[in-house]
């Protein structure tokens, strides 16, 4: 059994009452009824979410990627909408968030299928180019993968602080200013949305930040199905047990690298923001 898991299934089990079978179905249906209605809910948030007003973007924001500088404009490829994933890796760091790359690793396989809807996701950090490639290299990944180094998008989109705003012990995060940060907290995930219409036009039209960004983890949605479920409730922070993936005990790919700690900032309780 993984080591990271706090209780047991024999802990868990005896709180459970067990049952007849036709008792089983009996509550299997008011937990359908009541997943039915968190559906419809869901459907409605969702649309919501697509009647928000919309803000113009002017600032030309460049970027600096595979195929050299490119600008905002550039990353939609000729589709009229583009996600960007605001992936913690800040200059000079050895390697890249372990909650970011755990949702990095569900971006390749759904990239063409997104694509079919009229959607280019592009994944955005701070550090150099040189550095994200090589972290890109070691985790096997294919996605776009673009520097903001020299540009002010990570900090307008309130994903990357300064040294003064930390100083100060709390920043604008997840529409709010925050405290308890510090020096090492520098970056933070987050998710933005932006639409181009026939003109050129750039708009942004959504970002999501913290516990909003589950949405994209689909690794939480099926450890939700278990009886165990996340199981975090003792761990120091809700992702205490994530590691890269080539880290794990488990892992039968390449040969693990030393087992090294996770840049600062990748442990802070994003539930909590």
């Amino acid at each position: 059994m993984n080591k990271t898991v706090n209780k047991t299934v024999s802990e868990n089990s005896a709180i459970h009452a067990v049952v007849s079978p036709e008792e089983w179905v009996a509550a299997r249906q008011h937990l359908l009824a009541r997943e039915k209605e968190f559906t419809a809910q869901r459907d409605l948030l969702n649309a919501e979410r697509r009647r928000l007003p919309w803000v113009k973007v002017d600032k030309p924001y460049v970027f600096e990627g595979p195929q050299g500088r490119q600008t905002l404009a550039d990353l939609f490829e000729g589709r009229s909408q583009l996600i960007i994933y605001h992936f913690m890796f800040g200059p000079g760091w050895k390697e890249g968030c372990p909650s970011c790359s755990l949702l990095a690793d569900h971006l390749d396989g759904v990239l063409t299928h997104i694509a079919q809807r009229d959607i280019t996701v592009a994944v955005v950090s701070r550090a150099p180019l040189a550095e994200l490639a090589a972290f890109r290299l070691r985790m096997g990944w294919r996605f776009k993968w673009l520097s903001s180094y020299a540009s002010d998008f990570n900090h307008d989109y309130h994903v990357s602080f300064t040294k003064e705003e930390l100083a100060r012990g709390k920043v604008y995060y997840n529409y709010r200013m925050t405290e308890g940060f510090e020096e090492g907290f520098d970056e933070l995930p987050g998710a933005s949305v932006f639409c181009k219409d026939d003109q050129g036009n750039i708009f942004h039209t959504y970002s999501t930040y913290a516990r909003g960004l589950e949405l994209l983890l689909g690794t939480y949605s099926w450890i939700d199905l278990t009886p165990q479920g996340r199981n975090e409730d003792s761990l120091p922070f809700t992702m205490a047990w994530v590691r890269h993936h080539d880290k794990y005990d488990n892992y039968e790919g390449a040969p693990k690298p030393a087992a090294q700690a996770a840049p600062a900032c990748c442990h802070a309780d994003a539930s909590a923001a």
